[in-house]
């Protein structure tokens, strides 16, 4: 099975339309955050409706707050991406992906993992805290933080689920450049097939 990919932080509808061309399988919207790439909910709803039926939607927020969670859920995304833990309602409609940092342990209640100490600022991932969780983890985990064109064949080789590149893809801040964005899909895919 080939690794699938995440371009995250996207801030405009042409940048989904690029992400879902370049053969992402996944885009992500921050919602609720810090973040110089977090947008109002319906500016996200206009990036949801500007990519393609089968590119899954992702919602990223850090936020503490049941409210903002409820409105993030109004965009009816695939997965949300959520570092507090708020608690979920065992069946619902959308899957959850816990991000976890350096020693966190994996928690019980998620869908997947997305190993992140960076939380969307561009520092590097902990390799070897990295390889360990993906050789014992019983769901899914996905490597974020410092990855660009050139370094992911290195984290696809440790054979995640999943990259996920935000800055990495960038011409400047919140704008995907589109031979980043291509070049890094290419070489996610053709490292983990090769490793």
């Amino acid at each position: 099975m080939s690794i699938r990919v995440k371009i995250c932080g996207i801030t405009r509808p042409e940048d989904a339309r690029l992400a879902d061309k370049a053969g992402a399988d996944a885009i992500g919207v921050v919602l609720f955050s810090d973040s110089p790439r977090s947008i109002p909910v319906e500016k996200a709803r206009e990036i949801f409706r500007a990519a393609g039926p089968y590119i899954g939607r992702v919602c990223v927020t850090h936020t503490v707050s049941v409210r903002e969670l409820a409105l993030v859920l109004t965009l009816q995304p695939t997965a949300i991406q959520i570092s507090h833990p708020h608690k979920l309602p065992e069946y619902r409609p959308y899957q959850v992906i816990r991000v976890i940092r350096t020693g966190d342990p994996i928690p019980g209640s998620a869908d997947a993992v997305i190993v992140d100490s960076s939380m969307g600022k561009g520092i590097s991932y902990d390799h070897e805290y990295a390889k360990n969780i993906i050789s014992m983890s019983k769901i899914p985990v996905i490597l974020a933080g410092g990855l660009n064109p050139d370094n992911v064949r290195e984290a696809a080789k440790l054979r995640p689920y999943a990259v996920d590149v935000a800055s990495g893809v960038e011409s400047s801040t919140g704008i995907k450049d589109a031979g980043k964005v291509m070049a890094f899909v290419k070489n996610a895919r053709k490292a983990h097939d090769e490793a």
